[in-house]
Order: C-alpha cells, then sequence, then structure tokens
C-alpha cells in the first residue's frame, strides 16, 4: 500500500507547474482531470492562476500508472477501476508533497477537480482518514488539510456509484460547486442535495447553475456532451474570482515548467 510520499514520488514527475518565475511562497491551486485525462480546458484554468500571482499544479494520475486515455476511456469512465475515494489518495498525496515545497504557501491552497477529479476532492473531504488503509493510503491521516482554503468542483461526479456522495465533510473549505443544467451523469436536484449537505457542514457553498451538458468546458463534442465556448469563458471568470475571493495576489509574469 502507498503511502502519502511514496504516492506523490510515482505523481510529481508528470506534473505540470504554471505560474511566476520566481521562488516566493505564493498561493497555490491543484487541478485534477476527469476520468477522460488531462485535456486542453485545465491549462486554460492554470493560466488564470498564473495571471493572478498563484502557482498551479496540474496533476495526471494516469500517466504514472502506465495508462493511455483510451484505457482510461473503457475502465475508469465506466467505473471499472480507480473509484472516486482511490483518486483521493492522489489529491491528498499531492496536497502533502505540494505543501513541502518552499515556493508554495501551504496556508493557501486551492483544490479544483473536473467530474471524476471532484468526486476524489469530495471523498478527500469527506473521509475518515485515521481509519487504516483509508483511501488507499498507509498514512491518509498524516497530511493537513488546513491549508486548504477552498474547492472548485466542476461538476462533480455524483451520480449512483457515488456511494458517499451524501456523507458529510470533515473539512469544510469554501466551495464553488458547477452544476450542468444538462448533465447526462446527474440531475440537478441530485447534485443540488449534495451541495446543501455540504453547505451544512459549515462550509460557504456557492452553486452555479451553467446552461450547458457535462464537460461543457471542454474543447471536444462527444454527444451528449457539448463543448460551449461561451460557458467556458463564464468558468474561467468565475475561477478567478474565487481564488481572488481566497487570497488576492500581485500578478507576476511566469512561465510553464515540468515538475
Amino acid at each position: 500500500m502507498d503511502t502519502l510520499s511514496s504516492r506523490w514520488a510515482r505523481l510529481e514527475p508528470q506534473v505540470t507547474v504554471v505560474g511566476p518565475d520566481d521562488a516566493l511562497p505564493r498561493p497555490t491551486t491543484l487541478l485534477f482531470h476527469g476520468c477522460g485525462g488531462l485535456r486542453g480546458h485545465l491549462p486554460r484554468y492554470a493560466e488564470v492562476a498564473r495571471t493572478q500571482g498563484w502557482r498551479a499544479y496540474i496533476v495526471d494520475s494516469y500517466a504514472p500508472r502506465g495508462w493511455s486515455r483510451q484505457f482510461a476511456m473503457a475502465t475508469v469512465c465506466t467505473g471499472l477501476l480507480l473509484r472516486g475515494w482511490e483518486r483521493a489518495g492522489d489529491i491528498l498525496a499531492t496536497i502533502d508533497g505540494v505543501s513541502r515545497r518552499a515556493d508554495v504557501d501551504a496556508s493557501t491552497l486551492l483544490v479544483a477537480g473536473w467530474s471524476h477529479g471532484g468526486w476524489g476532492i469530495m471523498e478527500a473531504m469527506s473521509a475518515d482518514r485515521d481509519r487504516p488503509g483509508a483511501l488507499g493510503l498507509a498514512d491518509a491521516g498524516a497530511v493537513s488539510l488546513d491549508g486548504v482554503r477552498a474547492a472548485y468542483l466542476a461538476y462533480p461526479y455524483v451520480g449512483i456509484a457515488a456511494l458517499n456522495r451524501m456523507r458529510p465533510w470533515r473539512h469544510c473549505p469554501k466551495t464553488l460547486a458547477v452544476i450542468a443544467a444538462r448533465d447526462h451523469l446527474t440531475t440537478v436536484r441530485n447534485a443540488e442535495r449534495v451541495h446543501a449537505m455540504v453547505r451544512n457542514c459549515g462550509a460557504e457553498v456557492e452553486t452555479w447553475i451553467a446552461d450547458g451538458t457535462h464537460s461543457f468546458d471542454e474543447p471536444m463534442t462527444a454527444p451528449p456532451m457539448r463543448f460551449d465556448d461561451a460557458l467556458s469563458r463564464d468558468a474561467l471568470i468565475r475561477f478567478g474570482r474565487l481564488l481572488e475571493d481566497v487570497a488576492p495576489a500581485v500578478p507576476a509574469r511566469g512561465r510553464r515548467r515540468a515538475g
């Protein structure tokens, strides 16, 4: 069974870091892709973070496992492999690993997840991490979530396979939850019910019902999912506002670099 450090050692070589080209400890957002793997929209969110003086870590959960997009589509997207609670191990390991970096302000982190990535974040926030083997890690309880100040959940998977979707969160950061009005994986009513539960733990939860399909901000068209450029721009603006609400930062020029 992985530890936090061994899981991060597997993930880190495939991480893309975007942000100001300096060594200052800066607020940082961690971006987790959907079941289809890394796509062209996550770098757009990372660039929003960079222009606001944040660092962004785009985490690939598939390359370290040797999985192609085609393999993930056939297994993860169908629920055969890497359920949300298992993906949560990647999220905790990333929080732990990134928090140890001198150029990261570990007290100001924002976790962002799209679909399957959002499912993983919700599992990480709600799990009893002190339980032996929790989330597929030997030491899940060893990482502090105190620095996780906010969460951005883009049409998170809250369907029938998300068995713990109504489990109360144990860590309750400020949250922006994006609901797709024409999501084929959940109803608006179900999604609102789940986010209301999160709100009940004391978190400040804003929901935005976007008039689009699941993955509306992903540059593809795979019916019933359709890309919507206007909604995508709106989502980027809302993401930027969430960053600003958490930690106004001085914008700085920077470049993308490999992890």
